[in-house]
C-alpha cells in the first residue's frame, strides 16, 4: 500500500510541482493550501508524512503543527520555510516539526528528507509489530529511580505512570540511558539518533532535550538526569 502524504502549500505552482514529483515516487498524496484545511485533512486521512508550509492563509503551519502534536498526532512534519530564518526554524522544531527546508530548494534534497522520515516511521512501526507478535515473558527494563524504560515494549513510565513520548523523543532517552554517565557531544547525539543522512542541525537535539526534561525533570530548569555539560553536550545522570 502506497504512503499517504499530506501537502500543505498555497503556493499554486509550487504545490503542482511538489503534488507531481511525489506521486511520480509512488506516493498517495492530498494536497491543500491553507491552515483549517491541513487540519481537517490531517485528521481525517491520518497520513504517514505531513510537508507543511510555514506561510498559510486562515492559520499558519506553526499553528496548525502545535495543534496537530496537542491531538498526538504523530507522523512526522516536514516544515517548508520560507527564509533562511533561524527563528523560523527554531520556531517549527519547538512545535514539533521533525525536519524543515528553506525556500528555494531542490526536488532532489526534498525526496531524500521525504525518504528518510519514512523510512524511520517504517523501522519503529516494523519493531513494534515484532514486539507485539513475539513478546518475552521477561520485558528488558532499564530502570532510574522512578523512571524505567521499557525496550521491549518502547514504553516510558515516572512513578509508574506512562509518559507519553514521540518516536525520536524515546530514542533519544533510551540512547541517554543506554551511555549514562558518559559525555556525549550534540553532533555524536544527532548521527547516532538521527542518523548520518540527517540535514538538520544540532538545535534539533536541544529542542528534543528540553521536551524530555519537561517530562521526566522534577524542575526542567534546573535538571539532574540530563544535564548540560558546558563546551560539550549532554550527559545521562539517570
Amino acid at each position: 500500500m502506497a504512503e499517504k502524504i499530506l501537502l500543505v502549500e498555497d503556493e499554486p505552482a509550487l504545490q503542482d510541482t511538489l503534488l507531481y514529483n511525489l506521486q511520480k515516487q509512488g506516493y498517495e498524496v492530498e494536497a491543500v493550501g491553507d491552515g483549517l484545511l491541513a487540519l481537517e485533512a490531517a485528521r481525517r486521512m491520518q497520513p504517514d508524512l505531513l510537508i507543511l508550509d510555514i506561510m498559510l492563509p486562515r492559520m499558519d503551519g506553526v499553528e496548525v503543527c502545535k495543534t496537530l502534536r496537542r491531538e498526538n498526532f504523530t507522523s512526522p512534519v516536514i516544515m517548508l520555510t520560507a527564509r533562511d530564518d533561524e527563528i523560523d526554524r527554531v520556531v517549527g522544531l519547538e512545535v514539533g516539526a521533525d525536519d524543515y527546508l528553506t525556500k528555494p530548494f531542490s526536488m532532489r534534497e526534498l525526496m531524500a528528507r521525504v525518504k528518510a522520515q519514512l523510512r524511520r516511521t517504517q523501522l519503529i512501526r516494523a519493531e513494534l509489530d515484532k514486539i507485539k507478535t513475539s513478546e518475552p515473558a521477561t520485558p528488558q527494563l532499564l530502570t532510574f529511580g522512578n523512571l524505567s524504560v521499557n525496550i521491549t515494549r518502547r514504553e516510558v513510565s515516572l512513578n509508574d505512570s506512562p509518559i507519553p513520548l514521540k518516536p525520536q523523543e524515546y530514542d533519544l532517552l533510551l540512547f541517554f540511558a543506554e551511555h549514562k554517565g558518559q559525555m556525549l557531544s550534540r553532533e555524536f547525539i544527532l548521527e547516532r539518533v538521527w542518523g548520518w543522512d540527517y540535514i538538520g542541525d544540532s538545535r534539533t537535539v536541544d529542542v528534543h532535550v528540553r521536551w524530555l526534561r519537561q517530562k521526566i525533570e522534577i524542575d526542567p530548569g534546573n535538571p539532574v538526569r540530563i544535564v548540560t555539560v558546558r563546551g560539550g553536550g549532554y550527559r545521562f545522570e539517570g
